[in-house]
């Protein structure tokens, strides 16, 4: 439910964008705070919509607790990585887009952090990105 939720305000982007959402509903249960969960995973997809022009939006759960939000976007660059979850750190494809303040992903990972859970970027640069946040059970 949180998911979905957390989906349902970007539906006419994913629409009229023609960019596909890979999604099945998940079989788990997480001891979390809806609301906060949400606003992390609203976050998570916004900045994937934000760099994926073409392709789409996987959400599953490839291993148990463990959310994976995957983009075709254009990926985030290497030198970027080790500082891309830092308070106002934008990298150099944010420098380019004027929506990016540097502080969406800084709250994702005090906020997973703060319920117990863990932030990652698992990105393969001409892939995409793909963000595992795993989840309290």
């Amino acid at each position: 439910g949180i998911i979905r939720a957390a989906v349902r305000p970007f539906a006419g982007e994913f629409i009229g964008r023609r960019l596909q959402l890979h999604y099945e509903p998940l079989d788990y249960r997480a001891v979390t705070d809806e609301k906060w969960l949400g606003f992390v995973i609203g976050q998570v997809l916004s900045n994937a919509l934000k760099y994926t022009s073409r392709g789409g939006i996987t959400i599953s759960m490839p291993e148990h607790g463990i959310l994976s939000i995957r983009d075709t976007g254009m990926g985030i660059a290497p030198e970027d990585l080790p500082r891309i979850f830092e308070r106002g750190y934008t990298g150099c494809n944010g420098r380019t887009d004027r929506r990016s303040s540097g502080i969406g992903l800084y709250l994702c990972r005090l906020i997973v952090t703060r319920l117990g859970g863990e932030i990652r970027v698992c990105p393969e640069y001409s892939e995409g990105c793909c963000i595992r946040i795993e989840l309290p059970y």
